[in-house]
């Protein structure tokens, strides 16, 4: 993740990078351990877009658009609940039947949540913020994916500031785990 352009070119990408590694996931046999190779990256790119729409587009969306608080409230609830299960899949094995249970609960929740964002929040943010402000806030996103955690944690702070200064010192902890597991490499 990290494509250029403004804020929405750039989630809508991200988008479906995750849309492609769930039909990797899903043409795949129950209990082929590539499932798992596969939803470890579905992971750990979910939360680093999270992390980063968490600090700097919902904000954005609390500042220029009508009704943003509410609208950033719901985005922030629906994060909490994919990342609860994020959690909970990070300690299946794609052969454990909980595994095809969690899995099809993420895709549904997140499928959910992107088609709601593409079709309501990304128009109304792009109405109701100039250009320029969505040009550097794709920049502001890029950086923050760069730094964020990379494994759910579901207690972490998701408002600013205190998401903006926990995250890097996570997203450290979590990319020294995953190197040293050898998780998120390529199945």
């Amino acid at each position: 993740m990290g494509h250029g352009g403004n804020v929405i070119d750039e989630l809508v990408t991200d988008h479906r990078e995750v849309e492609t590694l769930f039909g990797r996931i899903e043409a795949l046999p129950s209990g082929d351990k590539d499932r798992k190779v596969y939803a470890d990256q579905v992971i750990m790119e979910l939360v680093r877009h999270s992390v980063a729409e968490e600090a700097h587009l919902y904000p954005a969306v609390r500042r220029h658009v009508p009704n943003g608080d509410a609208l950033a409230d719901q985005e922030l609830e629906d994060h909490a609940k994919a990342e609860q299960i994020m959690k909970d899949l990070e300690g299946c094995d794609a052969g454990d039947p909980e595994f095809d249970r969690l899995m099809g609960m993420l895709m549904m929740e997140i499928r959910s949540h992107v088609a709601d964002e593409e079709e309501n929040l990304f128009p109304l943010l792009r109405q109701s913020c100039p250009a320029e402000a969505l040009d550097e806030l794709g920049d502001k996103v890029r950086t923050a994916k760069k730094m964020a955690p990379t494994r759910p944690h579901p207690s972490a702070p998701d408002k600013p500031p205190a998401n903006k200064m926990l995250a890097p010192g996570m997203g450290l902890v979590d990319r020294m785990r995953d190197a040293l597991s050898g998780r998120g490499k390529k199945a």
